[in-house]
């Protein structure tokens, strides 16, 4: 495989045709750049075509009412290159709630601690089930499958014991129900009302570091005098976890709670970037106050 693409794309594709790339997450920190660059789109964004580029070389800034507010003047050879972030139509400050468990220490290798397990069973608890979670490993799956079928009289479906369509079928029609999976629900899992009422992420979805081709990606980075952990894991774990996060708010009448069980989202410096990659829910780290909404949200509390 290529170590990078964007020389291959930049020559056979964008030198030859106008190209619009589309999807629900391709910002980092609120930003295009670093998809941009990863394609092939080399230079600065450009300006509307009938609006002269400035002089000044500050980056541009997309905004979700329009184009670019500032943009400056495009290298020579260099690819023009404009961002539309086109907003969402769900209210996600009043929707949903984005919640790390801050007080929870930073995962390991050694599996799911028992803080987060603990952490999980809470949540689940509260939530009455309707939960999706995602995983990083199959081991970890297994893991929170045993400590919630020790502990809860509540359906928990695991990936792997069925079928994918059946289980997300099973865990649409029970509200009740727990599923739980690695990757391949991390994305297209569309389950709208109050059978998804909480999604648990056990940790940050970083690439695996013995993947060759991020590995080697990395290096190549670093030997260029820049940080491969900053350019490549870091934009790869916040897209991933976008495509996770946007499991919850499937209409505009959904509500629910996004809970992070890695505090490093809240404490490492590239956290905030992360997090600014995300929909704008209601941010807290305070245990008790989610706990409370989700029984509200399951009925078991008063609203």
């Amino acid at each position: 495989a290529p170590l990078m693409v964007d020389g291959l794309l930049a020559a056979s594709l964008l030198a030859n045709a106008t190209v619009v790339l589309t999807s629900a997450t391709l910002t980092l920190g609120g930003k295009f750049d670093a998809i941009a660059r990863s394609v092939g789109l080399s230079g600065p964004e450009a300006a509307p075509a009938d609006t002269p580029a400035p002089a000044s070389s500050t980056p541009a800034s997309s905004t979700p009412d329009g184009p670019p507010s500032s943009t400056p003047r495009v290298r020579s050879g260099a690819k023009p290159w404009r961002s539309l972030d086109a907003g969402s139509p769900f209210d996600y400050q009043r929707q949903g709630i984005l919640y790390v468990a801050a007080h929870l220490p930073p995962p390991g290798r050694d599996g799911t601690s028992p803080q987060a397990l603990a952490e999980l069973l809470d949540l689940v608890s509260a939530a009455g089930g309707r939960t999706l979670g995602l995983f990083s490993s199959r081991r970890a799956v297994l893991s929170a499958a045993a400590a919630l079928r020790s502990a809860l009289d509540l359906p928990i479906l695991v990936q792997g014991e069925d079928g994918l369509t059946s289980l997300v079928r099973q865990f649409a029609a029970v509200p009740e129900s727990v599923l739980l999976g690695t990757m391949s629900l991390w994305q297209g899992v569309d389950v709208p009302g109050e059978s998804c009422s909480l999604v648990v992420v056990d940790r940050l979805p970083f690439p695996r570091p013995d993947d060759p081709v991020v590995a080697g990606r990395q290096r190549l980075v670093d030997r260029r005098g820049g940080s491969g952990f900053a350019a490549v894991s870091v934009p790869r774990a916040g897209l991933m976890l976008a495509q996770g996060v946007g499991r919850l708010i499937r209409s505009d009448t959904d509500r629910g709670v996004v809970a992070v069980l890695d505090p490093r989202l809240h404490t490492a410096r590239y956290g905030a970037l992360i997090r600014a990659g995300l929909p704008p829910f209601w941010y807290t780290t305070d245990p008790q106050a989610v706990r409370g909404a989700l029984a509200r949200l399951a009925g078991t509390l008063p609203a």
